[in-house]
């Protein structure tokens, strides 16, 4: 397997508060990571470093076998698929706009070969066609994240990054869209970051589970593995709310 994403001896403080220490951490291709922790415990900063947003303070950050330090940062992010919880779609454009945004800069005006991102995203997602013209004001909060879904795939980038991207739909149309994102993840291969504040969430879709606790790593392992040996008092105390 060849390293997706590396970071090594990575620190962060925001003035007093420390939020990454030390922090290193290999993710394979293809892998489905879910990360999970306490509010403040490093997971956004983390995610978000993986995309330039936040720089850390010492450590380096490789992102395809390249140190992101030293590349350009428009481009890095838009080889990247990026969800957020609401999706947080551009309001004043259509979800046919929407999706076709980034396929279009990278298109270069290839107007059918973006048409056909939209048109593949549109069905993978469970999503009508009939809503193309619609505006985001006017979808429900499931097809709000099914088309913030599609447009972080619509470049076919090789990584996905997820904070807590079903954080604010009810539970059957979350349900729903786990399902749809393992579909997803088992279809294309490609690898997948996700950061959620629910355990269940973490075992159900990741591959393997990162649980942080103040900026340090508790136990990165597989699902199982987290269920049968946890490694320390507060992944017990996790899979034990999750084993009730």
């Amino acid at each position: 397997m060849s390293m997706e994403i590396e970071f090594r001896n990575v620190d962060k403080s925001y003035g007093e508060k420390s939020v990454l220490k030390d922090f290193c951490l290999q993710v394979e291709k293809g892998e489905f990571l879910t990360i999970i922790g306490t509010s403040g415990c490093g997971k956004t900063t983390m995610l978000k470093m993986v995309n330039g947003l936040i720089t850390p303070d010492a450590g380096e950050i490789f992102v395809m076998g390249k140190d992101i330090s030293k590349e350009d940062q428009v481009m890095l992010r838009r080889n990247i698929g990026y969800a957020i919880q609401g999706g947080v779609l551009f309001p004043h454009m259509t979800v046919e706009q929407n999706i076709s945004y980034v396929p279009n800069l990278l298109n270069k005006g290839d107007r059918k070969r973006t048409e056909n991102a939209v048109e593949k995203w549109m069905g993978i997602v469970g999503l009508d066609d009939e809503i193309l013209g619609r505006y985001p004001a006017e979808l429900s909060g499931g097809q709000q994240q099914r088309v913030g879904i599609a447009r972080a795939l619509a470049a076919s980038p090789e990584l996905l990054l997820m904070d807590e991207p079903f954080g604010a739909v009810d539970e059957i149309t979350k349900a729903q869209l786990q399902k749809e994102l393992k579909e997803i993840y088992r279809k294309t291969g490609i690898t997948v970051l996700f950061v959620t504040h629910d355990i269940a969430e973490a075992l159900t879709l990741g591959t393997r589970v990162l649980v942080m606790d103040h900026g340090e790593i508790q136990q990165l392992a597989t699902p199982e593995e987290l269920l049968k040996n946890p490694a320390t008092d507060y992944v017990a105390r996790l899979v034990e709310k999750e084993l009730h």
